[in-house]
């Protein structure tokens, strides 16, 4: 398989030349496609160039890309901090590999440079969600993942969340 995981480039919004972004949101829409959420991308690319350039970004990414320069795979992550270890953590946000080549070690790759980020960063874990229905999960149970305990993932957004904000 002559596929090469790079990190992805994003140059900030005031910058010309070329970068990742419009490749990136198309990987992430096709992630959302396969779950039955494509309604729920509403990023841009120019969100993307604003959030993962500069000296500290939000977030980061890695592709895979054949020889002739064809995305077929992403994986976007973020560090957080552990209170608790006194050191970070890497969390993987997205991972997506193009459906031909789901079953090839492409997936198993990914992750495997994943993990080598969250170790050269001194990170204590790597972590990510799965939803239920998931097909992915006995992917990430073969890797070594295990659900987390008795922890359930909770969110607020949108207007819950600017009510939120106004409540204190």
């Amino acid at each position: 398989m002559d596929i090469t995981i790079r990190p992805a480039r994003f140059r900030a919004p005031e910058e010309t030349g070329d970068d990742d972004a419009e490749t990136v949101r198309g990987l992430v829409r096709a992630l959302a496609q396969v779950q039955e959420a494509a309604d729920y991308v509403t990023g841009s690319a120019d969100d993307l160039r604003r959030d993962g350039s500069g000296d500290r970004p939000y977030f980061r990414a890695m592709i895979a890309e054949r020889a002739d320069g064809t995305a077929v795979g992403l994986a976007v992550y973020y560090f957080v901090y552990s209170t608790w270890a006194g050191r970070p953590k890497l969390y993987v946000e997205d991972l997506y590999v193009d459906g031909d080549l789901r079953g090839t070690g492409l997936g198993r790759r990914l992750m495997a440079s994943l993990a080598r980020v969250a170790i050269d960063h001194g990170c204590v874990k790597l972590d990510l969600s799965v939803k239920t229905d998931n097909k992915a999960r006995d992917f990430y149970s073969r890797l070594g993942l295990s659900r987390s305990g008795t922890w359930l993932p909770y969110t607020v957004g949108g207007s819950d969340l600017e009510t939120l904000a106004s409540s204190g």
